[in-house]
């Protein structure tokens, strides 16, 4: 016992020496394992005070039409419009949605990617409190993309990925076409006669920074541009990185930079007017996100809209479909289930045809 602190589920396994899925099957009657194994974990919930009120036998099968949103971080800016999204959609069909903040970049700012130990440490106690909700199903929101394994197929309750990729058959993602995306914007500047063309990304091993990067890569392999790796440079999406990335990329002679964040392009724009380049009229810069700051970009901005509204949607009706179908008869996939949404190409004034 840790007192008045919650106990995880987590940890009744680890102090069983099991996985908690079989924790898990054994709460829920449906446990494979031996009776020795099955009394000790009893016993370890009992001393322990793990008592979820869905532990009640027969609970989960009471629909209370309401579904869980667990956001990452509702300060994220594509969190608001998703949850929004999300919400009015349940809405139609008659389910409330209820929404819990992890608030991880806050706590952590990004400094929790990969620390499994602190990130389930706060995801732990909401999956906890969600479960006793008698919530339907379970809408996870995640912060950036990245392929999430904290529900598996054994998982209680029907779950969507949103904005993240799941490594599960039965949990469907629903995330944004980031090589497309990236594709089509790059496309336009060639298509404006820009040759060189700089790149400034997010982190190397964020899965936004590397599908971006392929969808700019493919773009100059069709149109028989050769691939520089010196053009490119890696920064951590902040302003400053931006900033970074244009004094190293500028002095290579390029005639546009796509920078793959709006805020690290207010960087790009920094560094641009400290040398007295003009952009719009000496260089082209483009950006991504359409976050709201980019029409206050002078020139405004051209950019890539995220369509996140019809992530929401999507996210909702996907977990509406699960609830109103037919409760898992169907066959499921072999693989994880990925639709990809589009984004939108804003153009403004900040790219124009190379003279």
């Amino acid at each position: 016992m840790r007192g008045n602190e919650m106990v995880t589920l987590k940890e009744v396994a680890d102090i069983c020496n099991v996985s908690a899925t079989t924790v898990s099957n054994v709460i829920n009657g449906k446990a494979k394992t031996s009776e020795e194994t099955k009394n000790r974990i009893l016993q370890v919930i009992k001393e322990t005070g793990y008592k979820p009120n869905y532990m009640a036998k027969g609970l989960r099968n009471k629909k209370t039409r309401t579904i869980a949103i667990i956001a990452e971080d509702i300060e994220q800016f594509t969190s608001p419009t998703i949850i929004e999204s999300i919400m009015a959609r349940c809405e139609e069909d008659g389910y409330r949605a209820i929404v819990h903040n992890l608030r991880l970049y806050d706590r952590w700012k990004d400094t929790w990617y990969g620390q499994e130990e602190e990130y389930h440490s706060v995801l732990d106690p909401v999956v906890q409190d969600v479960l006793s909700e008698q919530v339907d199903g379970v809408i996870y929101l995640a912060g950036h993309s990245r392929i999430i394994g904290s529900f598996n197929d054994d998982f209680q309750l029907p779950v969507v990925m949103c904005y993240a990729y799941s490594n599960s058959a039965r949990v469907p993602s629903v995330v944004i076409d980031d090589e497309k995306s990236a594709y089509e914007m790059t496309t336009y500047l060639i298509g404006l006669g820009h040759r060189r063309i700089g790149f400034v990304g997010g982190r190397m091993e964020n899965i936004h920074t590397a599908k971006r990067l392929m969808g700019y890569q493919r773009a100059l392999f069709e149109n028989g541009l050769l691939y520089d790796p010196e053009l490119v440079y890696y920064g951590d999406w902040t302003r400053e990185s931006g900033y970074e990335g244009a004094r190293a990329i500028v002095p290579r002679d390029v005639t546009a930079i796509f920078g793959i964040s709006d805020k690290m392009t207010g960087g790009i724009y920094d560094y641009l007017e400290e040398q007295g380049i003009v952009i719009g009229r000496d260089i082209s810069v483009a950006g991504f996100d359409n976050e709201i700051i980019s029409e206050f970009f002078r020139p405004q901005l051209t950019t890539t809209a995220l369509p996140l509204t019809e992530i929401g949607r999507i996210s909702a009706e996907l977990m509406l479909k699960k609830l109103e179908g037919s409760h898992g008869d169907e066959e499921p996939s072999k693989d994880p289930v990925v639709i990809k949404v589009p984004c939108k190409l804003v153009k403004r004034k900040s790219v124009i045809k190379k003279q």
